[in-house]
């Protein structure tokens, strides 16, 4: 057994003892979190409990916030948030509810890693086995252990990076995804430009602190909102567990490290972060009714506590509208050469879009569909698109319209026989 197993199989121990001391004080997960992260030396101020009776959070839990002991600004509308960057965005519209120092340059810490899952979802397949070389190996920080010389297929190490922060793993997934870890970085940080995060440089995969490895509250939420976009983006961020035979622990299990996806109704993501430079870092993202949230706090006193009022905040500004529903009758339309003269086409889902408190929600709906049908036709085909457009021109959602019925197409002799009637009608 090397040093590293021997120092891993060390700590599950010390996990497992200390888990054991936890269920007999009997102490909730929620105050656990609260006590562990008090700064120390501060005195605590308690204020209202949160429960799900007040709060977005779900029932059996309960978190008492400490009052902010940092100055906000006299007009901000959340002073008891605690982080010194901060803000909450409407996933699908990018809409802004509450927003704090949203632009000012910050470390990220691990928060980083969403990024790195962004670009590996981008242009790699989740299959693809990833040799581990010696720069994962020497990883700092956190880790998943890993060997020199380990394949590992390339969705259980973006698993393991996401769930525990595993640093090592986020290098082997660059090396693999990038060739090296430079590389990989200026790939993330092109495309986080490219999707309009311009004020933001990553120096690498993991957020190791270097002082030219920054990012924004605002673009970190931007980066979120484009990952939901994703196949697996939110399947991976909102995992609670999962197993892999390759995991250098007797349980084999991966526990995330995001609280919020027990503590928070809908909470499907996103990633936690830490250093001395950067502070706690939280992005986290909870959908309820059809609106997918995104919060950010950077360089936070307390993590879950700023988070469930942004979270609680923003779910108090809006709300959902059905635009669209699933099955809805679009359109009748005429066929040429089928058997049958016209069909209803209708959605194959539906469209919801949030409605903000106090604000302009014009919504255009745009039919992107043909004029007429042509046979043969299968039931189910996707003949077109009906779009949701904001103000700006941008996309907020679509949703396919198909048709209902099997056409066949005419016979030739019926074909021609309608040709010479038309030609001397």
């Amino acid at each position: 057994m090397n040093f590293k197993k021997f120092l891993a199989t060390t700590i599950s121990i010390s996990l497992i003892i200390f888990g054991a001391e936890v269920g007999a004080v009997g102490m909730p997960a929620s105050e656990l979190m609260r006590l562990d992260e008090a700064p120390k030396g501060e005195v605590a101020r308690p204020m209202q409990t949160l429960t799900s009776e007040n709060s977005g959070l779900n029932p059996g839990y309960s978190v008492t916030p400490i009052q902010n002991t940092r100055p906000v600004a006299p007009n901000d509308v959340l002073p008891q948030v605690t982080a010194t960057a901060a803000i909450v965005i409407e996933a699908s519209t990018g809409h802004v509810l509450y927003e704090r120092n949203p632009d000012q340059r910050m470390f990220p810490a691990s928060t980083t890693k969403m990024m790195t899952l962004i670009t590996a979802l981008e242009g790699n397949n989740l299959d693809e086995i990833v040799t581990v070389g010696p720069g994962a190996y020497n990883a700092e920080g956190s880790t998943l252990w890993l060997d020199v010389g380990e394949k590992i297929p390339l969705g259980d190490l973006l698993y393991g990076m996401m769930l525990i922060s595993g640093n090592d793993g986020a290098i082997a997934i660059a090396e693999h995804c990038g060739g090296n870890v430079p590389d990989f970085a200026a790939r993330m940080t092109q495309r986080a430009h490219d999707l309009g995060a311009v004020n933001t440089n990553f120096t690498n995969a993991n957020g190791l602190p270097d002082p030219n490895h920054y990012t924004t509250a605002r673009d970190l939420a931007i980066m979120a909102k484009h990952g939901f976009s994703l196949e697996h983006f939110e399947e991976i961020c909102s995992a609670k567990e999962v197993s892999f035979g390759w995991i250098h622990d007797a349980t084999k299990l991966l526990r995330n490290e995001n609280q919020m996806l027990w503590l928070y109704r809908g909470c499907n993501g996103i990633k936690t972060g830490y250093t001395d430079a950067a502070g706690r870092c939280l992005v986290t993202s909870a959908k309820q009714n059809g609106v997918q949230l995104i919060a950010v706090v950077l360089d936070s006193l307390y993590i879950w506590n700023d988070s469930i009022f942004l979270l609680d905040y923003g779910f108090g500004r809006v709300s959902s509208q059905t635009l669209i529903q699933p099955g809805e009758v679009v359109k009748t339309l005429p066929i040429t050469s089928g058997r049958r003269k016209s069909m209803q086409v209708k959605t194959a889902g539906e469209i919801i879009m949030p409605v903000f408190a106090g604000d302009d929600n014009a919504y255009e709906i745009v039919y992107d569909l043909p004029e007429s049908l042509t046979a043969p036709i299968t039931s189910g085909e996707t003949i077109g698109k009906i779009r949701v457009v904001l103000p700006d021109g941008r996309e907020a959602a679509s949703v396919d319209v198909v048709t209902t019925v099997d056409v066949e197409q005419k016979s030739f002799f019926r074909l021609i026989l309608n040709k010479i009637k038309s030609f001397f009608a």
